[in-house]
């Protein structure tokens, strides 16, 4: 009898134990403008959190604790996401905070972290503005966008040092916007005119009228875009229209493998990416870049684009946070993660901690993919920098 009851008891604490778990909250976009980019992001969340629990958890302090996600639709709607992740936060009791998708939704959740102190690491933001609010709680993952573009302008200059006149067209959104306005600058002080510099709605889906202009200001190359949607209409329809561009690098779309169903109208599109499956970092926690490819394309039956790639990345550091600060208490995670400077399979991460950039990405830099022809079929290829290259820049492409 009294074996039994010690049985009981050993089963209930085993029990117990296993029923502790950190709750993560975010919002996604299943539906609306940012479906394709978010999902992908989401994916590389719920990989992380497969990838961790099959593992027994994360070990805080001495205790294992399952990761469960929490997250809801978000439609790509600004007012929903605030609305969201308030109801996150103060009905679902989460621990802490992943992004959406995009900067514009997530200067919205960034505004409710804050709020209520919630840590929150943003990945698929990359506007600088959100971190020169003062926020202490808001940790960027991606390349900023004043640093997106500018490895392009260095590449096109090697390329063709003699090519002076460029075109900067984007979306008029927060992220685009960030990343074209820096691009502009670095590129006037590389020696380049830009002969245009301009914006079109996100609802743009005819941009014969924005290409009239690009072929009248005889620029030699474009640099600009915004999300997947119209990236991917505005690279089929310079082809279609034959704009006479050596070079054309756009942001978000052709960093995707859907960008390939374009066929020849993806062929010499370049793109700055966050990371890239041919990468060769060495981690010092967590998975090799190949063997996170390896069980995204078991889980997914794809390659991973660089969104996958930043949400995996996000849950590694919010687990390398937990685990150095030994405790789930959201001051010492963010003490923690003020002090992080650590290599991923995504990349170096090490974050600001001066009180006018508090949580900016210091440690991540961008490659440069472009998509090229081999054996029949459309491919991805890094290109830039020259030392992580793994095919030669196609310049000029038409």
């Amino acid at each position: 009898m009294k074996k039994s009851w010690l049985w009981f008891l050993l089963v209930a604490a085993l029990g117990l134990a296993q029923a502790q778990t950190v709750t993560i909250g975010l919002t996604v976009s299943k539906t609306g403008k940012y479906n394709v980019e978010s999902v992908n992001q989401l994916n590389g969340i719920k990989l992380w959190q497969d990838w961790v629990n099959g593992q027994g958890g994360i070990l805080v302090g001495g205790k294992r604790y399952k990761v469960e996600l929490k997250y809801y639709d978000d439609e790509s709607k600004a007012q929903r996401v605030q609305q969201l992740y308030s109801r996150l936060i103060s009905q679902d009791k989460v621990d802490f905070l992943i992004s959406p998708y995009s900067s514009g939704l997530t200067a919205k959740a960034a505004i409710i972290s804050e709020q209520y102190g919630k840590v929150m690491v943003a990945t698929g933001a990359a506007s600088d503005s959100i971190f020169k609010l003062g926020y202490e709680n808001v940790f960027q993952i991606y390349t900023p966008a004043s640093r997106y573009l500018t490895s392009t302008i260095d590449m096109l200059k090697a390329a063709d040092p003699n090519l002076k006149k460029i075109a900067v067209v984007y979306e008029d959104s927060k992220f685009a916007k960030a990343v074209a306005t820096a691009a502009r600058d670095y590129a006037q002080k590389a020696g380049f005119d830009v002969v245009l510099f301009e914006g079109y709605p996100p609802s743009t889906t005819d941009f014969g009228p924005i290409i009239n202009k690009i072929k009248a200001s005889g620029a030699g190359a474009l640099v600009g875009g915004g999300h997947y949607a119209d990236g991917a209409t505005f690279a089929r329809q310079l082809y279609e229209q034959q704009a006479p561009l050596k070079m054309i690098a756009l942001l978000v779309a052709p960093a995707s493998d859907e960008f390939a169903q374009l066929g020849d109208a993806a062929l010499g599109v370049a793109a700055p990416s966050q990371w890239e499956p041919l990468v060769k970092y060495t981690p010092d926690f967590g998975p090799t870049p190949q063997e996170f490819t390896e069980m995204y394309q078991k889980a997914y039956g794809k390659t991973p684009a660089y969104r996958a790639a930043g949400g995996f990345a996000a849950g590694l550091v919010l687990q390398k946070a937990m685990m150095e600060a030994g405790s789930l208490d959201g001051a010492k995670v963010r003490a923690a993660l003020d002090a992080m400077d650590l290599t991923l399979f995504f990349g170096k991460i090490k974050f600001s901690t001066d009180a006018d950039s508090h949580g900016l990405q210091l440690g991540h830099e961008m490659v440069q993919i472009q998509w090229q022809k081999k054996n029949g079929q459309m491919v991805k290829e890094i290109v830039w920098p020259l030392d992580a290259k793994t095919a030669d820049l196609i310049y000029p492409i038409r």
